[in-house]
């Protein structure tokens, strides 16, 4: 098999949508409709084999990423993924790193799973929506039993095993109006890679259902966080959104999917081997073939799988075109747009507002940011600047001037409250 022309990255699903956890949330539960007939939805052997060896074989790179799914795949038991060690060590070529992650809701975790993972160099990806009763607002177990204190246990297993974990918190309608209580915690925890995930949930008519994030609060919660973080935090603490951020001003293409102009390089592998375009769009619309019948290359490199990333572009609304944030975001994911408006064009993203909240607030950081690396200066130095041009400004600004910060709103609603919450000087105009 010859290899894949770009970098690709596959969402293995072994265990398909099975999962111990009842999120109200979740959009990947009801994928097991697609097999009513299904008796099982462990991945067999021999297509867990032929997946491996001919994702080492394509892949265009010398560091080879295998990323582990569900559903909750630890639900398969130690013993299988020890197995997929051994089906990697068996198919590795010579001069080949291979890396695995695996997403996990933390509640399955034990002494015995964190030293493997240790042992074997796995990257994890642990669920936390934040603090207790945040989490615990839909983070269900099957007996609606709250899960926060399992996953927080998981997560200090890890940290005692020094096992590089990823904090993925998703922002619904419930969190998203608590910025200051979410981010705090992860910082009192020692999180050290935060990925916020907003939910946007789609109801088969196509509009957007509760518990979805409301755009304006998400770009409020967008920003709040930044403010901290580019303060205090950029040292110490990678959040995926804001690293994204800093990627236009710098001349760098985004790493990150749902800002990329197009799309397509991550399809995903359900159980029985079915290859699907993106983990979103696991349909028979967007069905690739399966691996018995289909290679992986030939799943990666279709004309389905083609289209699809050039979609994301070629159907996006006018608006955006014109958009002054357009490098930042570039239309966001095609899951979240709304349906068509009145004049027939594509609807803008439901996140729209939030986003473009949010990348107009960073962008005049981003600009400084990049000259800042540009002469040569340090995150710290960079960190500290700003730090000191807060308090110039606070010197010389009054309550209903517009904010230094650069919101647009004014200081006295934007952050006054929290200047003098750090001992600032506050307003000093009468």
């Amino acid at each position: 098999m010859a290899t894949a022309s770009r970098p690709f990255q596959i969402f293995v699903k072994p265990i398909g949508a099975v999962c111990n956890l009842d999120c109200t949330y979740c959009y990947y539960l009801e994928k097991r409709d697609l097999y009513p007939e299904a008796r099982s939805f462990r991945m067999e052997e021999a297509v867990l084999e032929k997946y491996v060896a001919q994702h080492i074989e394509a892949s265009p790179l010398p560091t080879v990423l295998f990323s582990w799914h569900g559903g909750e795949p630890a639900l398969l038991g130690l013993d299988y993924f020890r197995k997929i060690i051994e089906l990697q060590r068996r198919h590795r070529s010579a001069g080949r790193e291979i890396i695995n992650g695996i997403q996990t809701n933390g509640t399955r975790l034990d002494e015995e799973w964190c030293r493997f993972f240790a042992e074997e160099g796995f990257y994890v990806g642990l669920s936390i929506d934040g603090p207790r009763g945040l989490h615990d607002s839909y983070r269900v177990d099957r007996g609606q039993r709250p899960t926060h204190d399992r996953v927080m246990n998981a997560y200090q297993l890890l940290q005692a095993y020094n096992v590089h974990c990823d904090v993925l918190c998703v922002l619904h309608d419930r969190n998203v109006r608590h910025p200051a209580d979410v981010y705090g915690f992860f910082k009192s925890i020692g999180v050290k890679h935060l990925v916020f995930l907003p939910l946007v949930i789609r109801t088969r008519d196509g509009d957007v259902g509760d518990g979805s994030v409301p755009p304006e609060p998400f770009g409020e919660f967008l920003c709040a966080t930044f403010d901290e973080w580019v303060r205090y935090d950029m040292e110490r603490m990678y959040v995926q959104m804001f690293e994204e951020a800093t990627r236009p001003a710098r001349g760098m293409e985004h790493m990150l999917c749902v800002l990329r102009k197009t799309c397509g390089e991550l399809p995903i592998l359900e159980h029985n081997g079915d290859f699907y375009s993106c983990d979103h769009f696991v349909d028979r619309d967007h069905f690739l073939g399966n691996i018995r019948d289909t290679s992986l290359l030939e799943a990666l490199e279709s004309p389905l799988q083609e289209k699809f990333g050039r979609s994301k572009w070629e159907t996006l609304p006018r608006r955006c075109l014109s958009c002054n944030v357009l490098a930042y975001c570039n239309g966001g994911c095609p899951k979240d747009r709304l349906p068509v408006s009145r004049d027939g064009q594509p609807a803008a993203n439901h996140l729209c507002a939030g986003l473009h909240r949010f990348f107009s607030h960073v962008h005049p950081y981003m600009l400084r940011l990049a000259s800042h690396l540009q002469a040569g200066r340090s995150i710290a130095q960079f960190m500290a600047s700003v730090r000191a041009q807060d308090a110039g400004a606070a010197l010389a600004v009054g309550r209903n001037d517009p904010c230094p910060c650069g919101s647009g709103r004014k200081y006295k609603r934007c952050c006054l409250g929290r200047d003098v919450a750090r001992g600032g000087t506050g307003d000093r105009t009468p």
